[in-house]
């Protein structure tokens, strides 16, 4: 068949069967149940053990609940693919609540492409029904004043007032120290920055 003849194959989203192949066990299905792919730190992984938490939200502030989510981070020493850490995570967003979580260690600074150190951060992926194409976007840690405000990525962002959505907020809960990070997939002023990349 001629190429003028070809068309271009219609994009679908991310959902809503996006757990069955990824994430089975979340989908009720009775396969890989030993699977813990959003606990990245396991035995003797080194560094600050921490909790990273929270909810995306649509358009409307509503939790979405079928969200999906995939990490990806430095170990603490800040080298990615080190013994005993994957530094690569899957989660669901709980089906009832929205709310999802890792457990991994507060990663270390890393080497931009110029050289320059970037602030600890994590780079989360999304996926969720109506979403076309995952978004990207990045955590990073607000006890990192300094790093983060020398941070190469963070400084390109144009819009300051945005830089804010990309903070998770450190607390401690019951002696574990817990990073709160909501998502808003759209909002005046809460939307969270998103990367094409």
């Amino acid at each position: 068949m001629p190429v003028d003849y070809l068309k271009e194959t219609p994009s679908q989203t991310a959902g809503p069967y996006v757990h069955i192949g990824t994430l089975p066990a979340a989908a009720g299905l009775p396969l890989r149940t030993q699977e813990n792919l959003h606990v990245l730190a396991q035995g003797a992984a080194a560094g600050e053990r921490i909790r990273l938490e929270g909810v995306i939200h649509d358009g409307a502030g509503a939790p979405v609940k079928d969200a999906m989510l995939e990490i990806w981070q430095a170990d603490a020493s800040g080298r990615y693919n080190a013994p005993g850490f994957s530094g690569w995570g899957r989660t669901a967003a709980d089906f009832k609540t929205g709310e999802w979580f890792f457990e991994t260690v507060k990663p270390g600074p890393t080497p931009w492409r110029d050289g320059r150190l970037q602030a600890p951060h994590v780079s989360l992926l999304i996926f969720a029904r109506g979403i076309n194409i995952h978004l990207h976007t990045r955590a990073y840690f607000s006890d990192e004043t300094a790093a983060n405000e020398a941070d190469p990525v963070l400084r390109a962002i144009e819009q300051r007032n945005r830089v804010p959505t990309l903070i998770a907020q450190r607390s401690t809960r019951g002696g574990q120290t817990v990073y709160r990070f909501d998502v808003w997939l759209q909002h005046d002023e809460r939307e969270t920055v998103f990367f094409d990349m």
